[in-house]
């Protein structure tokens, strides 16, 4: 039952909350026994083994195609395209979209309930947004160490200048040459207007477009046939793009893949000599041969300016409302405090940070050297260091159960008042052996 409530709290949130109570009870049964379909999913295998064949190496000069396993948590049920290895299979299959080590060899891992089964071209450009992420740490295009957040996309100018980029990349996208160039420059522009405005933005963009946005720049190219189609995805991530409900987590993923297909325009072959350090929009300022930005005061009146930053002030006074909401349950209420821990997954929809406290994150779970945890939301500290949920909370034995929250704690591990009345830390009694 705990797995249940936990996925159909992602379900809802990777639907925008669209699952109303009454939705929830007839879906439920189906949901919550979605037996991984091994017929099915082999033949997802092939269609990605189709692509990468089609692609043969030519984006990144690596081929793409390699292990992949889809699985399902809620029924411990998974299919792969080749033998699993002997080793226990790592925690986060079934709850995360990702590639990590397994045994000798490094897997895209899908889960099942995350496909999009109705949707051929959706479906593709997930898999080899993967299969690139399985390459990405030999290619040296994997960034470890994050410099900081993009909670600046969560505020009112970060999103305003934001989605003003994203308009601006999408009439690039779209036009011809000269155009193209002038759209460009109007992009950048507010680029740099949104760097400028955010101390150590500039950084945390550029990382979290070369781990995500090469990603889905290399999916986004490779699930078509024809240039025209990809052009056109691009272009309708780049609107749906700014639907999302927070883009601090999401928004590499529109830019990685407009950048990308202006830089084969731009600077046929870039994939080649692109390093971890550099910024895919300096790259296409230099390849396009723009001397000097536009005004950006001036260019945002083109891209429908005036009635973004209304709509924005709205949305803003609704995130602070929500920010006061999560501050008074996470940070000034009584809590639980935990060490940080590995491997975690949570979904993005919802993300919301807290300043000067951390970030509240969604149907998260994880585990570490003091056991681990499954819950609604989480609150990360700053500096990723401790994980609060709110109290009070049951005990039986070492099962912890709060507000939305689930913990087991492993032997050696015990619990003390913490610094405030109310607060209660989990802290180590014993060394490990």
């Amino acid at each position: 039952m705990k797995q249940g409530r936990m996925l159909m709290n992602l379900l809802r949130n990777l639907l925008g909350h669209a699952l109303t109570a009454a939705l929830a009870v007839p879906l439920l049964p189906c949901l919550l026994h979605a037996q991984v379909d091994h017929e099915r999913a082999q033949a997802y295998f092939q269609e990605a083994a189709e692509l990468c064949e089609r692609e043969a190496g030519q984006i990144w000069g690596v081929p793409l195609h390699g292990p992949m396993i889809v699985a399902d948590v809620t029924t411990n049920s998974f299919a792969s395209n080749q033998p699993v290895p002997e080793e226990a299979r790592p925690k986060f299959l079934g709850y995360a979209n990702t590639a990590a080590q397994w045994g000798d060899q490094r897997w895209s891992t899908f889960v099942w309930q995350m496909i999009p089964k109705d949707d051929a071209d959706a479906r593709a450009r997930m898999m080899m947004h993967e299969l690139f992420h399985r390459v990405q740490p030999q290619l040296g295009l994997l960034i470890k160490a994050m410099p900081g957040s993009n909670d600046h996309l969560d505020g009112l100018e970060g999103r305003f200048w934001m989605q003003l980029e994203w308009r601006a990349l999408a009439k690039a996208l779209a036009a011809n040459r000269s155009q193209s160039l002038a759209a460009i420059s109007d992009a950048m522009s507010f680029r740099e207007a949104r760097r400028q405005r955010f101390v150590g933005s500039a950084a945390s963009e550029q990382a979290s477009e070369i781990n995500e946005g090469l990603a889905q720049y290399t999916g986004t190219k490779t699930a078509y046939s024809t240039r025209e189609a990809v052009v056109a995805d691009a272009i309708e991530q780049l609107n749906q793009a700014a639907m999302k409900e927070t883009f601090v987590l999401t928004f590499a993923y529109a830019t990685g893949a407009a950048y990308g297909l202006l830089l084969d325009e731009f600077s046929p072959g870039w994939t080649r000599h692109i390093k971890a350090s550099d910024d895919v929009g300096q790259l296409l300022i230099q390849a396009a041969g723009i001397e000097s930005l536009a005004d950006p005061e001036l260019a945002k009146l083109k891209y429908g300016g005036p009635d973004l930053w209304v709509a924005e002030q709205e949305r803003e006074q609704q995130r602070l409302r929500r920010v006061a909401e999560l501050r008074s349950r996470f940070v000034e209420g009584p809590v639980l405090a935990l060490p940080r821990g590995k491997n975690a997954v949570f979904i993005t929809l919802g993300v919301t940070p807290i300043p000067g406290a951390g970030t509240v994150y969604p149907s998260y779970r994880v585990s570490g050297r003091w056991g681990q945890i499954e819950a609604d939301l989480v609150l990360v500290s700053t500096d990723g260091q401790t994980l609060t949920v709110p109290a009070p909370f049951d005990q039986d034995g070492e099962t912890l159960s709060g507000a939305g929250w689930q913990a087991t704690l492993n032997p050696g591990w015990a619990l003390q008042p913490g610094q405030r009345q109310g607060d209660t830390v989990v802290f180590q009694v014993a060394q490990d052996p």
